[in-house]
C-alpha cells in the first residue's frame, strides 16, 4: 500500500484526498490525464466542451484515437522495450531509497542545488525520520514523498505517470549486506535484480532517459591485483555483489537497444560518515545490527548499546590479519553523482569511487576509539564473515580524469568524527518523525 505527501509550508500533504483505501492501493488516474503527456494532444480551438471547430463527429474520432493510444501505453507501450518520447522534459529527480542511509545524503544536496526531488522507499531499511529532516530542509513543493515498494511495478510506474517532470532517476534502493546475501540469496536477486528491472521498464514507458545506478565493488570479488581499477575482472563471490553485476548488465543491455538513454554506474567501495552539518546519519535497525559496517558496531560499542565490538576475520593475507578496505566519505561519494549527472552516456561510464587508499579493520577501530573517547571492549574472532573478501581499495585515476573529483576526506578520523557528531547526539536513532502517515 502506498501513501504519499509533499512538502509545503513546512506542512506534509497527503495526495489524492484521503488515506489509501483499506482493501488495496487507489487504482491508476483516469485515462484523459495520461494521453496528453504522453502523446502530446492538445485542446481543439473550443477547448474542452463543443465549442467553435470540434464538433460531435470529430469527437467521436478524438474519442477513439483517445482510447486507442492509453490501450498502447497500458498493455506496454513501450512495445520490445523501447523508450517513448515525452512531450517535455523535466527538472525532477527521483532518488530510490532516499530514505536510506546513502539516499537520505543524496537527497539532502539535490535540494540544495535547488533539484526537486521525489523519494521512493518502502522504508524497510530506510528512516522515516531521515525523511522528516529532509522535508524540514525543503522548499514549498520541493520534496515529495512515496512509500513504494520497487517490487511493485504497477505502483512505480504510476510515480512516473503522476510526476512527468522526472528527468532524472538516482537507483540507490537495495539490500546491502554480504553476509545476509549468503544466507538468503533469493531476497537479493529479487530486491536488487528484479527490481531494477522493474525501475528501468518503468522509465522506459514514460520516457525518462537518464539513469544513475549505484553499484558496489563487491562486484570484483578477490582482486589478483590492487588497486581496483574499472578494467578489473568482475569475479563476485558473494549473491550481493553478483546480484549488483546482474542489475548493470540489464542496464547495459537496454542501453544498447534505447540510444536516446544516458547512464552512469558508479561502483563504490565502504562508504562512512555523515554530512558535515550533522543532520543526517547512519543509524540501521537494531536486528541488522550485527551485519553492518565496522563504523556503526563501533559506535554502538561506544554508547553501550552493545557490550562489546566484534572484529570478524582476523586471519585474512592482510598486514595485520583483519579485512582492508577503501572508506570514502558519504559526502565525497555523494559529490561524484553530482558530477556524474553532466556525464552520462550510452554506452554507460563506469567509474570507481574510492580514495585509492586501504584502511585495515584494526586502524579503523582504533579511530574510532580515539574519536568516541570511549573505552570500547574488543572482541576478535579468526573465523571471517561468510562471502567476504581479504582487501579491496580503489585506483580512482579514472574519474578523477574524466569527472574532476577528489575526495575531501581521505582521514578517517575525520569521517569518523563527522558520523560520530550526529550519532552521539542521536544515540537511538532519528527518533519518531512529526509525520507517520496513515
Amino acid at each position: 500500500m502506498a501513501w504519499h505527501w509533499t512538502a509545503a509550508g513546512g506542512r506534509q500533504r497527503k495526495k489524492g484526498g484521503g488515506p489509501p483505501s483499506p482493501v488495496g492501493p487507489p487504482g491508476p488516474p483516469a485515462a484523459e490525464a495520461e494521453v496528453p503527456e504522453l502523446w502530446g494532444a492538445a485542446a481543439g480551438p473550443g477547448g474542452r466542451g463543443r465549442g467553435a471547430g470540434f464538433s460531435p463527429p470529430k469527437l467521436l474520432l478524438a474519442a477513439l484515437a483517445s482510447v486507442t493510444v492509453l490501450t498502447l501505453c497500458v498493455r506496454g507501450g513501450w512495445a520490445g522495450g523501447r523508450l517513448l518520447q515525452r512531450k517535455s522534459g523535466g527538472d525532477r529527480v527521483l532518488v530510490t531509497g532516499g530514505a536510506g542511509y546513502i539516499g537520505s545524503h543524496a537527497v539532502k544536496r539535490l535540494l540544495e542545488d535547488g533539484k526537486r526531488v521525489t523519494i521512493v522507499d518502502n522504508l524497510s531499511r530506510g528512516n522515516l525520520g531521515a525523511v522528516d529532516v529532509l522535508q524540514g530542509l525543503a522548499a514549498n513543493g520541493q520534496l515529495s514523498f512515496e512509500r513504494v515498494d520497487l517490487g511493485d511495478k504497477a505502483e512505480v510506474c504510476r510515480v512516473f505517470r503522476e510526476q512527468p517532470d522526472i528527468d532524472l532517476v538516482m537507483h540507490f534502493a537495495a539490500v546491502a549486506y554480504v553476509g545476509e546475501s549468503v544466507a538468503d540469496p533469493t531476497r537479493y536477486y529479487h530486491n536488487i535484480t528484479s527490481n531494477t528491472l522493474g525501475l528501468v521498464e518503468c522509465m522506459l514507458e514514460h520516457g525518462v532517459k537518464r539513469l544513475i545506478y549505484s553499484s558496489t565493488c563487491a562486484t570484483y570479488g578477490n582482486p589478483e591485483k590492487l588497486p581496483i581499477t574499472e578494467a578489473t575482472p568482475t569475479v563476485p563471490i558473494n549473491p550481493y555483489g553478483q546480484a549488483k553485476l546482474m542489475s548493470e548488465n540489464i542496464i547495459r543491455d537496454v542501453a544498447k537497444s534505447n540510444p536516446e538513454l544516458q547512464v552512469g554506474i558508479l561502483r563504490y567501495f565502504n562508504v562512512y560518515g555523515s554530512d558535515e552539518a550533522g543532520v543526517l546519519g547512519e543509524f540501521p535497525r537494531p536486528e541488522l545490527r550485527a551485519m553492518g559496517r565496522i563504523t556503526g558496531a563501533c559506535f554502538d560499542a561506544a554508547l553501550g548499546a552493545v557490550p562489546e565490538l566484534k572484529i570478524l576475520g582476523t586471519n585474512h593475507p592482510t598486514a595485520d590479519g583483519t579485512c582492508v578496505r577503501d572508506f570514502i566519505h558519504v559526502v565525497d561519494l555523494i559529490d561524484a553523482h553530482v558530477l556524474l549527472q553532466d556525464h552520462l552516456g550510452n554506452p554507460p561510464p563506469l567509474y570507481n569511487v574510492g580514495t585509492g587508499k586501504g584502511v585495515s579493520v584494526r586502524e579503523i577501530v582504533e579511530a574510532c576509539k580515539k574519536v568516541t573517547g570511549q573505552p570500547i571492549k574488543v572482541v576478535e574472532q579468526a573465523q571471517a564473515r561468510p562471502g567476504d573478501y581479504a582487501a579491496v581499495f580503489a585506483d580512482n585515476t579514472k574519474i578523477r580524469t574524466e569527472l574532476g573529483w577528489t575526495p575531501k576526506y581521505t582521514d578517517v578520523e575525520q569521517g569518523l568524527a563527522h558520523a560520530w557528531a550526529w550519532r552521539s547526539k542521536n544515540p537511538n536513532g532519528y527518533g519518531a518523525p512529526r509525520f507517520t502517515g496513515p
